[in-house]
C-alpha cells in the first residue's frame, strides 16, 4: 500500500477512536502492525500530530463554548476559571512526559505492550464503574481544583500506550466525584492543550528529518482524523447519556487477549 493510502487508514481509525475509552494510539500501533506503517521516527511523530486533527474536532464541536469562555478570560470570570482548572489538570502528565518521554517511545510503542494495557486498562474501567457509579458531578464547569487535580492524575495513566488518555481522564473525573458524561467533557476540553504539546513537541524533535512525502502523510491523516472525529465526538457523547463504559472495557479485554494470543504464537 502506498504511504498516502496508509496514512488516510490510520486517519479514520483515530479519529474514530480518540475520544472512545479504547486507546487510539494502542490501536494505530495494532493496525500499523498490520499495514506495515511503522519502525521509525517519523510513524511515531504521525501518531501524535494526527490526534491533533481529531482534537481540532472537539475545538469545532464546543466552539460556542470556546469562544464564550475565551471572552470571559480575565481573572474572576468563569472562562478563567475553566482553563485554569484545564491548565491544573494539564500540568501531572506535562511534567512526566517530558521526564520519562524517550523512555516510552523506545520500550513501550509496541503491540504487546498495547496488548497488556487494553486489558488492564479495561478491567480498571469496571471497577470505576463499579465503585464510583455513573452519577456525580454533572456540569464540568463546577469542577475545583482539586478535582481538576486528579484528574490529571488519572490523565498520567494515558502515558503507557494502550491505556486511553480518555479511558484514564474519565476514570480519573468518575474517581473525583463527576457524572461519567461530565467527565468525559473535561476530558475533551483536557485534550487540547495536553494534544497540542505533544504534537509541537514531536514536531520539534523529528520536522527537519521528514520528507517531502511524508509532510504529505501527515496532512492526510491530519485532515481524515479531523472530518472522522467529528462525527464521532457527538455519537459518543450521545451514548454517554444512557449506556454504561462497560461494553468497551469488554471490547478492551477481548482485543487484547486475541492481541496476546497472536503475538505469544507468533502469527503478529
Amino acid at each position: 500500500m502506498s504511504l498516502l493510502f496508509k496514512a488516510a487508514v490510520m486517519g479514520i481509525v483515530e479519529g474514530i477512536t480518540e475520544f472512545l475509552p479504547i486507546s487510539s494510539t494502542g490501536h494505530m500501533i495494532i493496525v500499523g502492525d498490520f499495514i506495515d506503517f511503522k519502525g521509525n521516527s517519523f510513524h511515531t511523530m504521525f501518531e501524535i500530530v494526527i490526534q491533533l486533527g481529531a482534537i481540532l474536532a472537539v475545538v469545532y464541536y464546543y466552539r460556542y463554548k470556546i469562544i464564550d469562555s475565551i471572552k470571559h478570560i480575565r481573572p474572576g470570570e468563569k472562562g478563567f476559571e475553566l482553563w485554569f482548572k484545564i491548565f491544573i489538570a494539564f500540568l501531572p502528565a506535562a511534567v512526566i512526559g517530558l521526564l520519562i518521554n524517550d523512555v516510552i517511545e523506545k520500550y513501550l510503542f509496541s503491540s504487546f505492550t498495547v496488548a497488556i494495557a487494553l486489558v488492564v486498562g479495561g478491567f480498571l474501567m469496571i471497577l470505576a464503574e463499579n465503585y464510583f457509579g455513573r452519577s456525580g458531578l454533572n456540569d464540568m464547569d463546577k469542577t475545583d481544583l482539586g478535582q481538576a487535580f486528579i484528574i490529571g492524575i488519572g490523565q498520567c495513566l494515558a502515558l503507557i500506550p494502550g491505556m486511553s488518555r480518555s479511558a484514564s481522564t474519565i476514570m480519573g473525573g468518575m474517581a473525583a466525584g463527576l457524572s461519567v458524561k461530565a467527565a468525559a467533557e473535561f476530558s475533551f476540553f483536557l485534550a487540547i492543550p495536553t494534544m497540542v504539546a505533544a504534537t509541537g513537541f514531536s514536531l520539534f524533535k523529528g520536522y527537519s528529518g521528514t520528507s517531502p512525502l511524508e509532510l504529505q502523510a501527515l496532512v492526510v491523516g491530519f485532515v481524515v482524523s479531523f472530518i472522522v472525529a467529528l462525527l464521532a465526538v457527538d455519537r459518543f457523547l450521545s451514548y454517554l447519556k444512557q449506556h454504561s463504559l462497560k461494553p468497551f472495557a469488554y471490547y478492551r479485554i477481548v482485543v487484547g487477549i486475541i492481541m496476546i494470543l497472536l503475538i505469544t504464537t507468533g502469527i503478529l
